[in-house]
């Protein structure tokens, strides 16, 4: 007698279990793929359809969200990575019904065009700005040039996180 193997048997299968994490100042419960990507979570299991799909490879910063304080590229974190962390993502920048100083220089300084960019932007720049109060011109650049925009508004992006980090700081 020979053995076939089959295809259920040469698959490995994912770890499925329930992962909790903070998202958005909530406590979230999921029962899934521990290896699946956050970016799929947020987009279809939790309808946060802000954060963006843009390379697949964590270049282009479309996709970033904030995760226990830093920057993260949610097309190449899986969940398994943010059990117990806090999570936020655009739709939890605001507070209060009042926008985040950066999401409001965004608007004052045209900082978008087709806004594809724009959640990636934002939330990298809100994690740099708690590590930077008072960046220099040059530390905002060299930050923001891992967050693509394919429109180029990189000029008036980083016109608005001066502003947004003057703000911040109490100053005009």
């Amino acid at each position: 007698m020979t053995f076939a193997p089959t295809l259920e048997f040469c698959i490995e299968d994912n770890v499925k279990r329930t992962i909790r994490f903070g998202l958005n100042g909530h406590p979230v419960t999921l029962d899934t793929d521990d290896d699946r990507m956050l970016l799929w979570a947020l987009r279809t299991d939790l309808a946060l359809t802000g954060t963006k799909y843009g390379c697949g490879e964590g270049i282009c910063g479309a996709c970033a969200v904030i995760v226990g304080g830093k920057s993260q590229r949610s097309c190449k974190t899986p969940l398994k990575t943010i059990e117990g962390k806090e999570v936020v993502t655009i739709e939890g920048l605001a507070r209060n019904g009042k926008l985040h100083p950066l999401q409001q220089a965004f608007i004052d300084h045209g900082a978008f065009q087709c806004g594809y960019c724009t959640s990636g932007m934002l939330l990298s720049a809100v994690v740099f700005l708690d590590e930077t109060p008072k960046p220099s011109r040059d530390a905002i650049v060299t930050h923001m040039e891992h967050n693509l925009c394919r429109c180029g508004a990189h000029q008036r992006i980083v016109v608005a996180i001066e502003a947004a980090a003057r703000q911040m700081a109490g100053q005009s």
